[in-house]
This record gives structure tokens, C-alpha cells and sequence, in this order.
């Protein structure tokens, strides 16, 4: 019998179609090959005058920006989808509203090998990327323009990315995001009815329950949310209430590192190198401290399609579970 499963956050609906049951096994799909050679990589070094100017690098001792010796390279997106220059200029249009398209648009190149994945970064070099994503909101969260900052990961050209480097993005807005806004906004009625942050009851039940953790260690937990959108969807939650990612400490940075590449390492051998995305969902810079809201990152493998009827009803059929990938992912060594 199907199941329809309502989200605690969104209040969506979600539809386990066991009618159409799929095992991980039946999700499995050849890996990507790599097709552009280092020498032909914008992001690889040596090619550095390829891209804009870099705005944050880890690097050796002695090696100059823009040049080789980076470890980690924080550029401007050369297509961006905002830019930096001018000002935002709110102006209406009978009914509509429109804006100059203000912000700023950052590609995290992870790592200088173009033949690795973040999943297979040593933990230190993982660690750098954690960091640098909390570097570049910090820098940019000063610019008073600009409301929220998303941080998130296509890897695989059917998740998005154009070029197969291992990198992540960063893209800083003035205005906060309508699926930040509705986060928040459930978030804040569970609050205003409760007392108690929703993401906050949703560690001390998954953790007492066990049903849907995969892992956990001494700041986050990783589990199959109770009514994901998609097979294998992955929530990485603190346990302590942090409304604000760049907020975290450096130890819980460290630990999310940790558990991140843990989670992206068991997806990759269970489903043998899936495209997938993450986002990390916080909240807006112009806000701290939120005592009802909660942040996490979420972790989206791409192994089914939305189609007619998800779109036309905000419903998700999802074949999968999340008790049975839960359980999948926990025993994979």
C-alpha cells in the first residue's frame, strides 16, 4: 500500500510509492568520465589566468595569487548569475516588481586535482572547504545590499555542473529566497505552538528512534528525512541549535567536514557515483540568532525525475523508503 507522508517543516506531502518499490541496487549507474584533460581545465593549475581574478585561496608559503600553489581557489563566477557592481534600484511596474540583479556569484574550486572527487579529499582538505565556505559568508555578509547567502554543490552534469572539476558555488542575493521564507515560516509556527525549534525535536527523535540515522558523532547527525522528496535525500543536522551556518564553531566545523564526507563517501560507494546535490540551508545574514530556526544541509542524489505530476501538485513520489536507505547507507563500510 502507498503512503503519504507530510513533511513537519513545509507541511508538504510526500507519496512512498512502495507500489513501485525500488531496492538501491535498481538506482545503480555507470560513473561520469572524465572528458576534459587538466591541460584544457580553467580550474586547474597553470590555468589560472583562465578565470576572473581569485577573491580567497589557501596556499603555499611562498606562492603569489593568481598563480600556482593553491590548495583551495575562490573565484568569481565568469557567467554569474548576479554581479557585484552598482545598486539594486527597487522599482515597481503597475502591479510587478523588479530590481537591478545585485549580488555576487563565487565558485569554490575544492581541490587542484582534476581527477579527484570531494568524497575522496583527504579530511584536512575537506576541512579547508568547510572553512572557506564560512570565509566567504562572513566577508560577504558586510555588503548591506545583500540578504542571503546559499552555498551549494552540482556534481555530475545531470545535477548541474558544467565542467568536472571538483568545485561548489556560492551565489549572494537581496532578497531572501521564497523556499528559505516557507522553511522559516513553518519552522516559526511549530515554534509559536511548541516553544521548541522543529529541527531541534527532530534530532532528539531520530537519534532516539534510530530508524532513519545513518551516522552521527559529537556535533551533527546524518539521516533520511521521514518524508523525503527523493530516494536516498540525506539531512546533515546539528545537535546543538545553530540558526546560523557561519556561526558554527571551528570544532563543529571540523565535525561537519567529517560527517559530510562520511555521507557523500557512502552515497558514492551505494550507488556507484551518482550526480547529486547539496545545499546548505540557513539563515538570511540580516538575521541571528533565530531562536526557531535551525540550520542543515541536505544532500540530494539525482536518480529520479520531476515530472507533470510533481509539478502540477507540489507532491513528490519517491519509490524508496527512507528507513530502507537509511539502512542501506549505515551499513555500508
Amino acid at each position: 500500500m502507498p503512503e503519504l507522508r507530510k513533511d513537519p517543516v513545509l507541511g508538504r506531502w510526500v507519496i512512498i510509492s512502495t507500489e513501485r518499490a525500488k531496492r538501491p541496487k535498481d538506482f545503480k549507474v555507470a560513473p561520469e568520465a572524465k572528458l576534459i584533460s587538466p591541460k584544457e581545465c580553467p580550474f586547474c593549475p597553470g590555468n589560472e589566468s583562465a578565470t576572473p581574478p581569485e577573491v580567497f585561496a589557501y596556499r603555499d608559503n611562498n606562492s603569489q595569487p593568481n598563480e600556482q600553489g593553491w590548495t583551495l581557489r575562490v573565484i568569481p563566477n565568469k557567467f554569474p548569475a548576479l554581479r557585484i557592481e552598482g545598486e539594486i534600484d527597487r522599482r515597481g511596474e503597475g502591479i510587478y516588481d523588479r530590481m537591478n540583479g545585485i549580488g555576487a556569484h563565487e565558485v569554490i574550486i575544492e581541490t587542484p586535482d582534476h581527477s579527484v572527487d570531494l568524497a575522496d579529499l583527504e579530511l584536512t582538505a575537506f576541512e579547508k572547504v568547510i572553512y572557506a565556505y564560512r570565509q566567504r559568508i562572513i566577508d560577504l555578509q558586510r555588503d548591506k545590499r545583500l540578504r542571503y547567502v546559499m552555498i551549494f554543490k552540482n556534481f555530475g552534469a545531470a545535477a548541474g555542473a558544467s565542467l568536472e572539476h571538483s568545485h561548489s558555488q556560492l551565489i549572494a542575493m537581496p532578497v531572501i529566497p521564497k523556499r528559505v521564507m516557507e522553511e522559516m515560516d513553518g519552522a516559526k509556527r511549530y515554534y509559536e505552538y511548541r516553544e521548541r525549534c522543529i529541527f531541534c525535536d527532530i534530532v532528539v527523535q531520530e537519534t532516539k528512534s534510530r530508524k532513519r540515522l545513518i551516522s552521527e558523532n559529537n556535533s551533527f547527525i546524518m539521516i533520511c528525512p521521514f518524508a523525503p522528496r527523493f530516494p536516498f535525500e540525506t539531512w546533515i543536522v546539528p545537535r546543538t541549535h545553530i540558526s546560523n551556518f557561519e556561526d558554527s564553531t571551528e570544532q563543529q566545523l571540523r565535525d561537519l567536514a567529517s560527517i559530510l564526507k562520511d555521507g557523500l563517501s557512502r552515497v558514492k560507494k551505494a550507488l556507484t557515483t551518482p550526480p547529486y546535490n547539496y545545499i546548505i540551508h540557513t539563515t538570511p545574514v540580516t538575521l541571528k540568532g533565530i531562536e526557531f530556526y535551525h540550520y542543515h544541509l541536505e544532500i540530494i542524489p539525482v536518480l529520479t525525475h520531476v515530472a507533470g505530476f510533481e509539478w502540477g501538485t507540489g507532491f513528490y513520489i519517491n519509490p524508496t523508503a527512507p528507513e530502507e536507505s537509511a539502512s542501506y547507507l549505515k551499513n555500508i563500510i
